[in-house]
Protein backbone atom coordinates (compact mmCIF):
# COMPACT_ATOMS: atom_id res chain seq x y z
CA UNK A 1 0.00 0.00 0.00
CA UNK A 2 1.42 3.47 -1.14
CA UNK A 3 1.49 5.57 1.84
CA UNK A 4 0.97 9.70 1.57
CA UNK A 5 3.23 11.60 4.06
CA UNK A 6 1.35 15.10 5.18
CA UNK A 7 2.47 18.32 6.50
CA UNK A 8 2.50 19.16 10.09
CA UNK A 9 1.07 21.91 11.61
CA UNK A 10 1.10 25.54 10.80
CA UNK A 11 -0.02 27.68 13.53
CA UNK A 12 2.33 26.61 16.12
CA UNK A 13 5.07 27.27 13.79
CA UNK A 14 4.36 30.36 12.34
CA UNK A 15 3.77 31.43 16.55
CA UNK A 16 7.58 30.63 17.05
CA UNK A 17 8.21 33.03 14.37
CA UNK A 18 5.91 36.09 14.88
CA UNK A 19 5.15 37.68 18.06
CA UNK A 20 1.47 37.66 18.42
CA UNK A 21 0.51 34.48 15.75
CA UNK A 22 -0.49 32.60 19.51
CA UNK A 23 -3.87 34.44 19.52
CA UNK A 24 -5.92 37.23 17.48
CA UNK A 25 -5.73 36.37 14.28
CA UNK A 26 -3.80 33.54 14.38
CA UNK A 27 -2.50 31.82 11.64
CA UNK A 28 -4.06 34.10 9.70
CA UNK A 29 -1.48 36.64 11.29
CA UNK A 30 1.51 35.55 9.21
CA UNK A 31 -0.24 36.26 6.06
CA UNK A 32 -1.23 39.73 6.72
CA UNK A 33 2.05 40.57 8.20
CA UNK A 34 4.53 38.25 7.34
CA UNK A 35 3.52 35.77 4.42
CA UNK A 36 7.43 34.71 3.95
CA UNK A 37 6.96 33.34 6.77
CA UNK A 38 3.91 30.83 5.53
CA UNK A 39 6.34 30.38 2.12
CA UNK A 40 9.36 28.58 4.18
CA UNK A 41 6.64 26.81 6.51
CA UNK A 42 5.55 24.86 3.38
CA UNK A 43 8.99 24.81 1.92
CA UNK A 44 10.45 23.35 5.30
CA UNK A 45 7.58 20.52 5.48
CA UNK A 46 8.16 19.94 2.03
CA UNK A 47 12.33 19.49 2.59
CA UNK A 48 11.25 17.04 4.97
CA UNK A 49 9.39 14.86 2.75
CA UNK A 50 6.06 15.60 2.99
CA UNK A 51 4.17 14.78 0.01
CA UNK A 52 1.02 16.36 0.87
CA UNK A 53 1.07 19.96 1.90
CA UNK A 54 -2.12 22.02 3.38
CA UNK A 55 -3.20 25.42 2.24
CA UNK A 56 -2.99 28.05 5.52
CA UNK A 57 -6.73 29.03 5.75
CA UNK A 58 -7.59 27.54 8.77
CA UNK A 59 -7.85 31.41 10.19
CA UNK A 60 -8.70 33.00 7.02
CA UNK A 61 -12.03 32.72 7.75
CA UNK A 62 -14.75 36.36 8.41
CA UNK A 63 -15.04 35.23 12.29
CA UNK A 64 -11.15 35.56 12.88
CA UNK A 65 -10.05 38.36 10.88
CA UNK A 66 -13.11 40.15 12.06
CA UNK A 67 -10.64 40.75 15.28
CA UNK A 68 -8.86 43.18 13.13
CA UNK A 69 -11.74 44.28 10.55
CA UNK A 70 -10.82 42.19 8.15
CA UNK A 71 -13.23 40.44 7.55
CA UNK A 72 -14.53 41.07 4.52
CA UNK A 73 -11.39 40.58 2.95
CA UNK A 74 -11.65 36.74 4.10
CA UNK A 75 -11.47 35.48 -0.06
CA UNK A 76 -7.92 37.84 -0.32
CA UNK A 77 -6.25 35.91 2.41
CA UNK A 78 -7.61 32.85 1.28
CA UNK A 79 -6.41 33.26 -2.49
CA UNK A 80 -3.00 34.23 -0.85
CA UNK A 81 -2.75 30.85 1.13
CA UNK A 82 -3.60 29.24 -2.09
CA UNK A 83 -0.74 31.08 -4.42
CA UNK A 84 1.35 30.58 -1.32
CA UNK A 85 1.46 27.48 -1.38
CA UNK A 86 1.51 26.36 -4.65
CA UNK A 87 4.73 28.87 -4.69
CA UNK A 88 6.47 26.58 -2.40
CA UNK A 89 5.66 23.21 -4.09
CA UNK A 90 6.87 24.91 -7.63
CA UNK A 91 10.43 26.47 -6.31
CA UNK A 92 11.11 23.69 -3.94
CA UNK A 93 14.30 21.73 -5.72
CA UNK A 94 15.57 18.20 -5.00
CA UNK A 95 11.83 16.81 -4.01
CA UNK A 96 9.59 14.87 -6.37
CA UNK A 97 7.17 16.98 -8.91
CA UNK A 98 4.27 15.33 -7.51
CA UNK A 99 3.61 17.15 -3.92
CA UNK A 100 0.16 18.37 -3.87
CA UNK A 101 -1.65 21.17 -2.64
CA UNK A 102 -4.70 20.69 -0.17
CA UNK A 103 -6.58 23.47 0.17
CA UNK A 104 -7.67 23.46 4.08
CA UNK A 105 -11.87 24.31 4.65
CA UNK A 106 -11.62 24.66 8.47
CA UNK A 107 -14.33 25.62 11.38
CA UNK A 108 -16.23 29.02 10.32
CA UNK A 109 -16.32 29.88 14.35
CA UNK A 110 -14.31 27.98 16.58
CA UNK A 111 -12.60 24.20 16.20
CA UNK A 112 -13.68 21.30 18.74
CA UNK A 113 -16.70 23.35 19.40
CA UNK A 114 -19.62 21.67 17.62
CA UNK A 115 -22.13 24.23 20.06
CA UNK A 116 -20.88 26.98 17.72
CA UNK A 117 -21.32 25.39 14.20
CA UNK A 118 -23.56 28.38 12.53
CA UNK A 119 -26.32 27.15 10.81
CA UNK A 120 -25.99 25.63 6.76
CA UNK A 121 -27.52 29.00 5.26
CA UNK A 122 -24.68 30.85 7.27
CA UNK A 123 -22.01 28.65 6.35
CA UNK A 124 -22.44 27.63 2.77
CA UNK A 125 -21.80 30.90 1.08
CA UNK A 126 -18.53 31.04 2.93
CA UNK A 127 -17.42 27.34 2.18
CA UNK A 128 -18.26 28.20 -1.52
CA UNK A 129 -16.48 31.13 -1.80
CA UNK A 130 -13.38 29.68 -0.53
CA UNK A 131 -13.57 26.56 -2.55
CA UNK A 132 -13.85 28.56 -6.00
CA UNK A 133 -11.23 31.07 -4.24
CA UNK A 134 -8.57 28.41 -4.00
CA UNK A 135 -9.46 26.20 -7.54
CA UNK A 136 -6.39 27.69 -9.45
CA UNK A 137 -4.28 26.57 -6.80
CA UNK A 138 -5.46 23.40 -4.87
CA UNK A 139 -5.15 19.59 -6.35
CA UNK A 140 -7.62 18.26 -3.59
CA UNK A 141 -9.74 19.95 -0.49
CA UNK A 142 -9.81 18.54 3.02
CA UNK A 143 -12.75 19.55 5.42
CA UNK A 144 -10.55 19.67 8.53
CA UNK A 145 -11.22 19.42 12.29
CA UNK A 146 -15.26 18.86 11.68
CA UNK A 147 -16.34 18.71 15.14
CA UNK A 148 -19.90 17.82 14.21
CA UNK A 149 -21.94 15.33 11.12
CA UNK A 150 -23.37 18.39 10.28
CA UNK A 151 -19.95 20.63 10.30
CA UNK A 152 -18.76 18.17 7.47
CA UNK A 153 -21.15 17.48 5.31
CA UNK A 154 -21.64 21.27 5.21
CA UNK A 155 -18.06 22.00 3.86
CA UNK A 156 -18.00 18.54 2.10
CA UNK A 157 -20.64 19.75 0.12
CA UNK A 158 -19.89 23.02 -0.94
CA UNK A 159 -16.70 21.39 -1.69
CA UNK A 160 -17.56 18.96 -3.81
CA UNK A 161 -21.11 21.35 -5.87
CA UNK A 162 -17.92 24.31 -6.44
CA UNK A 163 -14.71 22.10 -6.66
CA UNK A 164 -14.88 21.20 -10.53
CA UNK A 165 -14.49 17.31 -9.59
CA UNK A 166 -11.35 17.29 -7.49
CA UNK A 167 -11.19 14.95 -4.92
CA UNK A 168 -12.83 16.10 -1.31
CA UNK A 169 -11.38 14.96 2.17
CA UNK A 170 -13.82 14.96 5.45
CA UNK A 171 -11.17 14.88 8.32
CA UNK A 172 -13.21 14.83 11.73
CA UNK A 173 -11.73 15.55 15.39
CA UNK A 174 -12.62 13.26 17.88
CA UNK A 175 -13.03 13.14 22.02
CA UNK A 176 -10.39 13.26 23.97
CA UNK A 177 -11.97 9.99 25.50
CA UNK A 178 -10.45 7.43 22.97
CA UNK A 179 -13.68 5.50 21.92
CA UNK A 180 -15.65 8.07 22.42
CA UNK A 181 -16.78 9.76 19.18
CA UNK A 182 -16.48 13.16 17.66
CA UNK A 183 -16.38 16.27 20.02
CA UNK A 184 -20.12 16.71 19.39
CA UNK A 185 -21.05 13.66 20.80
CA UNK A 186 -22.21 11.31 17.90
CA UNK A 187 -20.16 8.61 16.88
CA UNK A 188 -18.06 8.39 13.72
CA UNK A 189 -20.68 5.69 11.94
CA UNK A 190 -23.37 8.82 12.57
CA UNK A 191 -21.23 11.21 10.77
CA UNK A 192 -19.99 8.73 8.44
CA UNK A 193 -23.72 7.72 7.29
CA UNK A 194 -24.63 12.08 7.14
CA UNK A 195 -21.82 12.77 4.14
CA UNK A 196 -21.93 8.99 2.41
CA UNK A 197 -24.09 10.40 -0.36
CA UNK A 198 -21.43 12.95 -1.37
CA UNK A 199 -19.47 10.03 -2.93
CA UNK A 200 -16.38 11.78 -1.27
CA UNK A 201 -12.68 10.56 -2.02
CA UNK A 202 -11.29 9.55 1.73
CA UNK A 203 -11.68 9.89 5.20
CA UNK A 204 -9.46 11.51 7.84
CA UNK A 205 -9.02 11.45 11.54
CA UNK A 206 -7.56 14.53 12.72
CA UNK A 207 -6.95 17.36 15.57
CA UNK A 208 -7.27 15.18 18.56
CA UNK A 209 -4.91 12.66 20.57
CA UNK A 210 -2.78 10.24 18.92
CA UNK A 211 -4.57 7.85 21.21
CA UNK A 212 -8.00 8.73 20.35
CA UNK A 213 -7.15 8.56 16.62
CA UNK A 214 -5.91 4.79 17.42
CA UNK A 215 -9.18 4.17 19.27
CA UNK A 216 -11.32 5.56 16.21
CA UNK A 217 -9.52 3.86 13.71
CA UNK A 218 -10.98 0.65 13.60
CA UNK A 219 -14.31 2.14 12.85
CA UNK A 220 -13.85 3.90 10.31
CA UNK A 221 -11.56 1.68 8.15
CA UNK A 222 -14.87 -0.97 8.50
CA UNK A 223 -17.41 2.09 7.02
CA UNK A 224 -15.45 2.47 3.83
CA UNK A 225 -12.84 0.96 1.37
CA UNK A 226 -11.75 4.49 0.28
CA UNK A 227 -8.13 6.15 1.79
CA UNK A 228 -7.88 6.91 5.43
CA UNK A 229 -5.67 9.76 6.96
CA UNK A 230 -4.41 10.31 10.40
CA UNK A 231 -2.98 13.08 11.62
CA UNK A 232 -2.71 13.56 15.20
CA UNK A 233 -1.72 17.30 17.49
CA UNK A 234 0.52 17.71 20.29
CA UNK A 235 -2.48 19.48 22.23
CA UNK A 236 -2.97 18.45 25.75
CA UNK A 237 -6.42 17.87 26.51
CA UNK A 238 -8.75 20.42 26.06
CA UNK A 239 -10.72 22.51 28.65
CA UNK A 240 -14.51 22.51 27.69
CA UNK A 241 -15.87 25.84 26.82
CA UNK A 242 -11.80 26.47 24.73
CA UNK A 243 -11.76 28.92 22.00
CA UNK A 244 -8.49 29.91 20.73
CA UNK A 245 -8.69 33.89 22.30
CA UNK A 246 -10.42 32.94 25.90
CA UNK A 247 -8.51 32.15 29.09
CA UNK A 248 -8.37 28.46 29.31
CA UNK A 249 -5.53 27.09 28.07
CA UNK A 250 -4.33 23.84 26.29
CA UNK A 251 -0.96 23.38 26.17
CA UNK A 252 1.43 21.05 25.02
CA UNK A 253 1.65 17.76 25.66
CA UNK A 254 5.54 16.80 26.91
CA UNK A 255 5.39 13.01 26.51
CA UNK A 256 4.34 12.95 23.01
CA UNK A 257 7.81 13.23 21.61
CA UNK A 258 8.88 12.95 17.86
CA UNK A 259 9.59 8.83 18.93
CA UNK A 260 6.06 8.56 20.11
CA UNK A 261 4.76 10.78 17.17
CA UNK A 262 6.60 8.29 14.83
CA UNK A 263 5.50 5.09 16.22
CA UNK A 264 1.90 6.10 16.78
CA UNK A 265 1.50 7.11 12.95
CA UNK A 266 3.39 3.49 11.97
CA UNK A 267 0.72 2.07 14.15
CA UNK A 268 -1.79 3.89 12.05
CA UNK A 269 -0.39 2.86 8.90
CA UNK A 270 0.19 -0.90 10.17
CA UNK A 271 -4.23 -0.92 11.09
CA UNK A 272 -4.83 0.30 7.56
CA UNK A 273 -4.31 4.57 7.36
CA UNK A 274 -2.73 5.40 4.25
CA UNK A 275 -2.29 9.12 4.63
CA UNK A 276 0.10 10.14 8.01
CA UNK A 277 1.14 13.56 9.27
CA UNK A 278 0.60 15.73 12.03
CA UNK A 279 -1.70 18.95 13.36
CA UNK A 280 -1.16 21.18 16.00
CA UNK A 281 2.57 21.31 17.24
CA UNK A 282 3.90 18.90 14.96
CA UNK A 283 6.61 20.31 13.35
CA UNK A 284 8.78 19.99 10.69
CA UNK A 285 11.55 17.75 12.30
CA UNK A 286 8.70 15.49 13.50
CA UNK A 287 7.82 14.65 9.79
CA UNK A 288 10.94 14.50 8.27
CA UNK A 289 11.35 11.37 11.47
CA UNK A 290 8.82 10.34 10.22
CA UNK A 291 9.33 10.06 6.49
CA UNK A 292 13.05 8.32 7.64
CA UNK A 293 11.44 5.81 9.45
CA UNK A 294 8.55 5.15 6.43
CA UNK A 295 10.92 4.90 4.14
CA UNK A 296 13.02 2.85 6.30
CA UNK A 297 10.02 0.12 6.46
CA UNK A 298 10.36 0.27 10.32
CA UNK A 299 8.01 -2.28 11.34
CA UNK A 300 5.65 -0.57 14.05
CA UNK A 301 6.36 -0.76 18.05
CA UNK A 302 4.67 -0.22 21.13
CA UNK A 303 4.04 3.79 21.67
Amino acid sequence: MSITLMDGGMGREIARRLDGAGHGLWSAKALVEAPQIVLDIHQEYIAAGAAMILTNTYATVPHYLAKEGLADEYLSYTRLAGELARQAVQESTGVPDNVQVAGALPPLNESYRADLVPPAAEAEPVYRAMVETLLPYVDLYICETMSSAEEAFVAAQQAVLSGEGKPVFVAWTLNEQPGAGLRSGESLTEAFERVAALDLSGFMLNCTSPEAIEAGLPELLALTDKPIGCYANRLDKVPEGWTLDNTLSAGQRTDLTTDYFVAMSQRFVAAGGSMVGGCCGIGPDDIAALKHALDAGAAPHNA
